[in-house]
């Protein structure tokens, strides 16, 4: 496990609030409809907060004040009426702001999951998968909040503040100038948290990004640490990594905490300057009780969506940082390709023999600039042969078929399949043609027919008899459910021997043209792998084959066998031929088996 500090993911490149929503915009666009209704819902209910307080003035002035109790009862009524209709159009705005909320969330997560599928191997030996989730997740619910109580809210609350200004200007202008005189004062507190907030809400994705990443590996592993006995250490680095994820949230919420006292403080100086103010009016008889209490509920009500505004901040801030993290992602290329203006021609060159079906010409590659894992490297290898490639672990053997499947991209030379250029060809005709068993198989939750087949209707038609070419018959129908019997999470309710098995048969469901085995047999104990020799055997038959083995005993009957060492083909032939040469194989095999080996003649 790596634990080589907090990791912090870089946005390249400043980003602005104004450029990120517009982006954001298309993925609301499909729901456009919903969005107008509640933007047509917005001024009704601003229109319903704004009468409420001119109707308290009313009932103020023109019956309790003068004792004329006639009409009250109606004035009564339609204070009650109009805050029904409140309600019932807040109703609206919210149900229609959380289901628009809610599928472009799913559009985004869709997308999301979508576009890293397709990237690069290279972009996840880079990112954290604890980050990648974070993306995948926790940044999309954000986006959710967002649309709950900030971007479209925004909109309402800026409209409520409109009218708000406008009524009481026209209610009594000296009044209201005397209350506004607050409000620069406000206006620089707002923008002086929003930089702040933005920075603070930067870090703390980051954070638990790192977390995220951090809980995946340990639930992942968590059978070594218990085994060594690392639980305590573990604790400790968690503490490590949660305590740095509480301490970049501390800054949020002293200037969360700090906007809204503020703007609380501000909203009763205003209440106090109208007192005062008013209080003095109402005595010369300038201004009458009604209007004073009606200045004040709307004070109110002004301050009471700039209250809010320091957690809506916090969400759109947060929000903020989230959509920079995701189209970050979706910038990402999905693809590594160097373009191909003029693929090579197969024939030059060369001699007038069949053309191979693979063919690796001066291959050079390297994971890290300046550390060359090949350098040109050639193989070429016929329809129907079996080929093993072997030699010291770091060799580059796992990089060769990496190479093939176009996991990674070529840097130098060229890699042909059946005469043509692979970064001509169309990815998935690349990984339709070729097959790949990995030493550590790969199991999905569901069942094992799903595991074998994965849903490709036209491998689910071979299951069967893909299981018992492998030999994976044998257990399979030993299960209460057969091939419906259900695979727990990474496979845990199968040994390593029957996963393996479970993964052999999943090659051959998909037939390939080319059969590549990644150390297949590493993991798989003396009797299953006994067990299993003739269904490889039956797997390969009539197939090419590129098999990748410590194991030499398991390599004898190969046409070739490639000897790799630092990236480079230092030997070629069979078996015997290359115990005869007693070179780099050779050595290999006398290290292996501890004796002098004795050649088969």
């Amino acid at each position: 496990m790596h634990h080589g500090g907090i990791h912090e993911e870089a946005i390249a490149g400043k980003a602005y609030d104004t450029a990120l929503l517009r982006r954001f915009i298309r993925y609301v666009a499909p729901y456009r409809f919903s969005v107008i209704v509640v933007m047509i819902i917005l001024p009704l209910v601003a229109a319903c907060r704004l009468a409420q307080p001119w109707i308290i003035k009313l009932a103020i002035d023109s019956h309790i004040i003068t004792r004329q109790l006639a009409g009250l009862e109606k004035v009564a009524l339609g204070f009650l009426a109009i805050l029904l209709v409140e309600s019932l159009l807040s109703f609206l705005e919210v149900y229609l702001l959380q289901s628009v909320g809610q599928r472009v969330m799913s559009d985004i997560r869709s997308e999301l999951y979508r576009h890293v599928m397709h990237l690069p191997v290279s972009w996840f030996d880079r990112v954290p998968t604890g980050s990648a989730v974070t993306r995948l997740t926790s940044d999309v619910e954000v986006l959710g909040e967002m649309f709950a109580s900030g971007i479209i809210t925004i909109v309402g609350d800026i409209l409520l503040l409109i009218g708000i200004i406008s009524v009481m200007l026209w209610m009594n202008l000296k009044l209201s100038l005397v209350t506004f005189t607050i409000l620069p004062l406000l206006l620089y507190v707002a923008y002086s948290f929003r930089r702040r907030m933005r920075a603070s809400f930067r870090e703390v994705r980051a954070r638990l990004g790192t977390m995220n990443s951090f809980l995946n590996e340990c639930i992942a592993g968590i059978s070594i640490i218990q085994i060594f006995n690392r639980q305590r250490d573990e604790e400790r680095r968690f503490h490590e990594l949660n305590a740095s994820y509480r301490d970049a949230n501390m800054p949020v919420i002293f200037w969360d905490a700090s906007l809204y006292a503020l703007v609380e403080a501000l909203s009763s100086v205003a209440v106090a300057l109208i007192i005062w103010y008013g209080g003095g009016e109402i005595i010369t008889g300038a201004l009458t009780f009604g209007v004073l209490v009606a200045f004040i509920q709307y004070i109110e009500k002004f301050f009471a969506p700039i209250r809010d505004l320091s957690a809506k901040y916090s969400v759109m801030q947060g929000a903020m940082a989230s959509l920079e993290r995701i189209f970050a992602l979706l910038d990402t290329p999905a693809r590594e390709i160097l373009p191909m203006d003029h693929p090579e021609e197969t024939t030059t060159g060369r001699d007038s023999s069949p053309t191979p079906l693979i063919e690796f010409r001066d291959v050079s590659f390297s994971y890290q600039e300046g550390n060359d894992i090949l350098s040109d490297f050639n193989l070429t290898v016929h329809q129907g042969e079996l080929i093993a490639l072997v030699g010291e672990s770091g060799g580059g053997k796992t990089t060769i078929t990496r190479l093939l499947t176009r996991l990674y991209e070529i840097e130098r030379g060229s890699i042909l399949l059946g005469g043509t250029d692979i970064r001509t060809m169309e990815l998935t005709e690349v990984r339709q043609r070729v097959g790949v068993v990995l030493q550590d198989p790969c199991l999905f939750a569901g069942t094992i027919e799903f595991n074998i087949c994965l849903g490709d209707e036209r491998a689910r038609g071979r299951v069967r008899q893909a299981a018992v070419a492998v030999g994976a018959d044998r257990f399979i129908d030993r299960l209460p459910l057969g091939y419906d019997e259900l695979v727990r999470e990474r496979g845990s309710n199968f040994s390593v021997g029957e996963k393996q098995l479970i993964s052999f048969a999943r090659a051959v469901a998909f037939d390939p043209e080319i059969l590549i085995l990644d150390e297949a047999t590493a993991s798989i104990d003396s009797a299953s792998e006994q067990m299993i020799q003739e269904g490889i055997k039956g797997m390969m038959a009539g197939r090419t084959s590129l098999v990748i083995a410590h194991r030499l005993s398991t390599i004898r009957d190969a046409h070739r066998i490639i000897t790799i060492q630092h990236g480079v083909k230092v030997e070629e032939g069979t078996h015997d031929q290359l115990l005869a040469a007693e070179g780099t194989y050779f050595k290999l095999h006398q290290l292996q088996f501890n004796e002098r080996p004795e050649r088969v003649r």
